[in-house]
């Protein structure tokens, strides 16, 4: 065939890719046999040397194992083809089309490869999918936007999505480089299926598994590992996940990091899918990612909102807007403490004094100190800063022995810390008012307090 003929009567950029394969549906060497002038000029220019016919695709072409599948499945398997992906380390969008074409050569297959790049994403080319794909991803948007309950809904698509990989296993792993944790945001198992849950695989090493991915996965959007070719390559690149897919009975796997904003939430991926659809399913991941991980970022956005609003910065202990509500709700019936329950207010003596002495950073030092104390004898309890230097502790389930017992740690380990503080309290029982227990635990605090400072008269000013 006449490859520079077919070839000039393209404008975009084309050229013929030929594909070396084996019996054991094994491919090898993918060349550039020929090229047009646009496709030429983009060599010279973006690569800055000729394009020479025949030579390997990586010295013109980024090397990327997903565009050696799709040029196998078009050159040998005769497929037609269409994507439209983002190149990350390039800050480019590829659209690009693969067309099977004749071979006269046993074991070489050859396909028209004709594509465009851009510096930003076009709206109409990300929608342009096939009609399944394009309802999949429409009802995981409508799904998605509709939700009152996230975590809910992404179980629901989830499980969506592990149907039409035909997969034993889809999961969201959300991943905090800043702790070293992982933590399962949602996953679906098929029922029979021998996977396992990821809690059973997240011990204190999974971390640094998830820390290879993005090696792994390269210039790419994704990692798909379907064959045994895709297993030797893996072994070869990353033995430690190769070996942990092995150990978890894993026999095929697409993987997709989970972006927003240029920083990686998180990875989802599908185990055991069905392999003949593999670029359907490869399709319609790449695109519900990118919805996933923007729901995904504004939920965890919400979340740090919702801690900052009900927790103290300085002490990490819940603020007295957490506090408000709490007793707000039960006021409202909205939240039952279980009776008999404590109410503990407390004073941290002296603080103005070691502020103005020694500085707002010893008195903060103090507060934080002071606010570890009760949080960790009150380990069952909930502890506020109610305001400067006074704290409340609600104990549910408290009666007096046990506040007792709890308070007299209070004094011994504040007596070890050099902390000076003033407490009263107050047990309800059934059918009593917490507005009453508060104010009489404050009188009682205050009387703590007045009592303290008769006894240390040069101490009295806070």
């Amino acid at each position: 065939m006449d490859f520079d003929k077919l070839l000039s009567g393209y404008k975009t950029k084309a050229c013929v890719l030929s594909v070396d394969s084996y019996p054991d549906e094994r491919f090898g060497n993918i060349r550039i046999v020929a090229g047009n002038k646009p496709h030429c000029e983009d060599m010279l220019r973006t690569m800055r040397k000729e394009f020479i016919p025949g030579s390997p695709y990586a010295e013109y072409l980024p090397e990327d194992k997903n565009f050696e599948d799709f040029c196998y499945r078009s050159a040998i398997l005769g497929q037609p083809l269409h994507t439209y992906v983002e190149l990350p380390f390039m800050n480019l969008w590829l659209n690009m089309f693969l067309l099977p074409l004749e071979s006269d050569k046993e074991n070489t297959g050859y396909c028209l490869y004709s594509y465009d790049v851009a510096p930003k994403a076009d709206a109409e080319q990300r929608a342009s999918l096939s009609a399944d794909t394009a309802a999949t991803v429409l009802q995981t948007c409508i799904k998605l936007r509709g939700s009152g309950n996230i975590k809910e809904t992404i179980g629901e698509v989830i499980e969506d999505i592990r149907n039409i990989c035909e997969s034993d296993h889809c999961c969201i792993l959300l991943v905090d480089k800043e702790t070293r944790k992982c933590e399962t945001f949602s996953e679906s198992i098929r029922e029979g299926s021998t996977v396992l849950p990821m809690d059973h695989f997240l011990d204190d090493g999974f971390f640094d598994i998830t820390q290879t991915w993005d090696d792994t996965i390269g210039g790419s959007t994704c990692v798909i590992i379907n064959s045994p070719q895709d297993k030797e390559w893996l072994e070869s690149v990353n033995p430690v996940w190769s070996g942990s897919l092995k150990g978890a009975g894993v026999d095929n796997i697409v993987l997709f990091p989970l972006t927003y904003n240029n920083k990686t939430l998180g990875y989802m991926w599908s185990l055991n899918f069905n392999v003949e659809n593999t670029v359907k399913i490869k399709e319609t991941l790449e695109l519900t990612t990118y919805f996933i991980a923007s729901e995904i970022a504004n939920y965890q956005l919400l979340k740090k909102l919702e801690t900052m609003s009900t927790i103290d910065m300085l002490t990490g202990v819940k603020n007295r807007n957490a506090m408000n509500n709490m007793i707000s709700n039960i006021l409202d019936g909205k939240s039952k403490m279980k009776c008999p329950y404590s109410v503990v207010f407390t004073d941290l003596n002296g603080l103005k004094r070691v502020n103005d002495e020694n500085g707002h950073t010893e008195g903060d030092n103090l507060l934080k100190t002071t606010a570890h104390l009760f949080s960790g004898i009150f380990y069952d309890a909930e502890v506020y800063r109610a305001g400067g230097d006074e704290f409340m502790i609600l104990a549910s389930d408290m009666d007096e022995d046990v506040l007792g017992a709890r308070l007299k740690r209070v004094a011994e380990q504040a007596d070890k810390e050099n902390i000076h503080v003033s407490i009263g309290t107050y047990v309800v029982r059934e059918g009593e008012d917490i507005r009453t227990a508060m104010r009489v635990a404050d009188e009682r605090m205050y009387a703590d307090k007045n009592a303290y400072y008769e006894a240390h008269p040069e101490l009295k000013y806070r």
